[in-house]
């Protein structure tokens, strides 16, 4: 008569130790998960702690060569002036001799070339705030590629543009359109002649905290690989007349909207530029 009861208490306790047991294995699966989850997390932050380093690192290089710009186009500008007033003097006196007074007026053309060059220089060397309100991010991008367009006529370009319309953000809308028409006119002439410059923009996933992304590629010959870490880099350049200020303007757009952008090449030939803001 006492056996029953001592197999039902043993059986209890078995019971309750597969009980124990199990909630033991939820336990330690909840923390393998959270682990597992925290590395994550500590990996991804610290890709991103090495990315703002990068960034904190090349804004600070870019300061102290913008400062040195500046002061050298200061120191450019000043004689630029009075070059180009003794060649308007000279241009006068030789009015009779055509021959002398093409040579006059190339120099003056010379000097007009560099003060546009100190110019952009001046342009990039001072601080770029962005006055943020609310644009159709459509619209400044229309109004981009409008001016652009004298470029793609003679280039023999199409640009194909894709995105929602309207597309309500808050950007300063000067600053964006100079960006995407820097990015535009780039894409273009990156095209010899006859091509095709594709303009998409959207909103990004869920899981990003951006306001839109902005892509623009181009079908050229793409970025040499042992420049694409410096296309952006000001006064760099691998056009034959360029300044290497457009693409360094860009980024400090980009930059100034707390944004990224990034450039690669598409697989099969052409460029791509990444606007995250």
């Amino acid at each position: 008569m006492l056996v029953a009861p001592a197999n039902t208490d043993y059986a209890k306790r078995i019971d309750d130790l597969g009980q124990i047991i199990l909630a033991y294995n939820d336990v330690t699966e909840k923390l393998q998960q959270s682990h597992d989850q925290l590395t994550q997390t500590v990996q991804r932050l610290q890709v991103e702690l090495s990315e703002k380093n990068r960034l904190l690192e090349r804004r600070n290089r870019l300061a102290a060569l913008g400062e040195m710009a500046a002061g050298m186009a200061h120191e450019i500008r000043n004689p630029l002036g009075g070059i180009q007033l003794y060649s308007s003097i000279l241009a006068k006196e030789l009015s009779d001799r055509p021959d002398s007074l093409q040579l006059v007026h190339k120099i003056s053309g010379g000097v007009k070339l560099l003060d546009a060059l100190v110019s952009q220089v001046l342009q990039f060397t001072r601080e770029i705030t962005a006055h943020a309100s609310m644009a159709d991010l459509a619209a400044v991008i229309d109004q981009a590629i409008e001016f652009a367009s004298p470029t793609l006529l003679m280039r023999n370009v199409i640009c194909d543009v894709s995105g929602p319309r309207p597309m309500p953000v808050k950007i300063d809308a000067m600053l964006v359109g100079q960006a995407v028409l820097n990015l535009v006119l780039n894409a273009a002439e990156a095209i010899h002649e006859g091509g095709v410059v594709t303009v998409r923009f959207g909103v990004p996933a869920e899981d990003e905290s951006h306001q839109f992304y902005l892509v623009i590629t181009d079908t050229g010959q793409g970025i040499p690989a042992e420049v694409l870490d410096k296309i952006f880099n000001p006064f760099f350049t691998t056009k034959e007349s360029g300044t290497g200020l457009g693409l360094a303007i860009v980024h400090r757009v980009v930059e100034a909207h707390d944004g990224t952008i990034t450039a690669s090449n598409i697989e099969g030939g052409g460029a791509k530029f990444e606007v995250r803001i």
